[in-house]
């Protein structure tokens, strides 16, 4: 523990952009490595990049079939020998709170490794990721690096716009997921998290380019606003629906789907008002749950909104999608959403709910059989309910 604790004090001592190399000084002070690298996952998490932009060869990794893809998706260390007598390479997960952010490899001498294990180096790489979220408020240096192609100017805001790709508590998971990552303009998800509970929102704006992205921003932050003034979710859609309307006069709206979750009781409050919509797999069903369509926000003014309810049960999962999955088409004319999406959903049934927008949305571009003209948008809620307290 006075290893770690001697590292945590050199990153929080670290200026912003040079986290890897002060954990690379610390590592190698405190845990005998012989080299460590930090890669963190591009926007379409299809790569895994190394913040060592500086590096000759920078590396790129795809995440599926190598080593360090198997730790992402396995969020458990994977470890490489070199021979009886050699090093030892070990990929770390970099993840808060849920959210999947890279991979720390390091590489020891064998007889480190023999004393030390994985363990406190685990906990450097969960301490890590926590220090890039902090850094990545003050410097640039990190979100470049995540980069495997130029962001979209639509693209850049709406990423901002997001509060992380996954996210999870004892009593639920989320994960999400954006496509073409590198040029969305006008789908979006946010979520806040308290202690009794979970407000989540699908938005869909019309549109394309900088023009929906500029839409969906107001959209979101109105919502953001509505509810840390602490009032229902009706009311929130209320105000961001006035708050669209002053702008755009019913020329342009947004398609929303608020949510907002007893945690206790698993009573979940909605608002449907567009076109997002939501699929549970309860045991081995899968069906489509519908609400009563209320109209898109901002399309007119002073528009009434009622909120819903149903229940959620323990093992519940829930999908959620934009029109550009469900509404997508095979080239025989089949919509994704009539029998393909049930059919992926059940086929990723074992998945953690944070892999699972990203296979769904792989799956399209066969489905299809040609480019997307559409955003498409996929949020997995796993909810496992209140947890039972402990004793020690």
């Amino acid at each position: 523990m006075t290893n770690f604790l001697a590292v945590e004090r050199a990153l929080r001592s670290a200026a912003p952009y040079a986290l890897l190399d002060t954990a690379r000084t610390a590592l190698a002070e405190h845990y005998g490595t012989v080299s460590a690298d930090l890669l963190l996952a591009d926007y379409s998490t299809t790569v895994l990049q190394s913040v060592d932009v500086s590096a000759p060869a920078r590396l790129s990794l795809p995440v599926h079939n190598t080593p360090q893809g198997r730790a992402f998706g396995s969020q458990q260390p994977v470890e490489q020998r070199a021979g009886r007598d050699g090093e030892v390479t070990v990929h770390l997960p970099v993840t808060v709170r849920g959210d999947r952010l890279g991979i720390l490899t390091v590489v020891l001498p064998a007889d480190r490794h023999a004393v030390q294990g994985v363990g406190e180096l685990a906990d450097v790489a969960e301490l890590l990721g926590r220090e890039l979220v902090v850094a990545e408020r003050d410097t640039d240096h990190y979100l470049i690096a995540r980069r495997a192609t130029r962001l979209t100017l639509a693209a850049e805001m709406q990423w901002e716009l997001l509060p992380g790709r996954a996210f999870a508590r004892p009593e639920y998971a989320l994960g999400a997921q954006l496509e073409p990552a590198y040029a969305i303009h006008g789908d979006n998800f946010d979520w806040s998290a308290s202690p009794d509970t979970l407000t989540l929102a699908i938005t869909n704006g019309m549109g394309a380019g900088i023009d929906a992205s500029l839409l969906t921003s107001l959209a979101v932050n109105a919502l953001r606003n509505a509810r840390r003034a602490g009032i229902g979710i009706a009311d929130q859609a209320a105000l961001a629906d006035q708050a669209l309307w002053s702008r755009y006069r019913g020329a342009a709206h947004v398609a929303t789907l608020l949510l907002s979750f007893d945690v206790p009781s698993g009573v979940v409050q909605v608002v449907d008002a567009g076109s997002p919509r939501l699929w549970r797999q309860r045991g081995k069903t899968v069906e489509r749950v519908a609400f009563d369509e209320q109209l898109p926000l901002g399309m007119f003014e002073e528009t009434l909104y009622v909120a819903e309810e149903f229940q959620v049960l323990p093992g519940d999962r829930l999908l959620f999608a934009s029109d550009g999955v469900y509404a997508t088409y095979s080239p025989e004319g089949d919509a994704y959403g009539d029998r393909a999406l049930i059919r992926g959903l059940s086929a990723t049934s074992l998945l953690p709910a944070a892999d699972v927008p990203g296979a769904v949305l792989r799956e399209l571009p066969d489905y299809r059989g040609h480019e997307a003209d559409d955003d498409a948008l996929v949020v997995c809620l796993d909810w496992f309910g209140p947890q039972e307290e402990t004793g020690a």
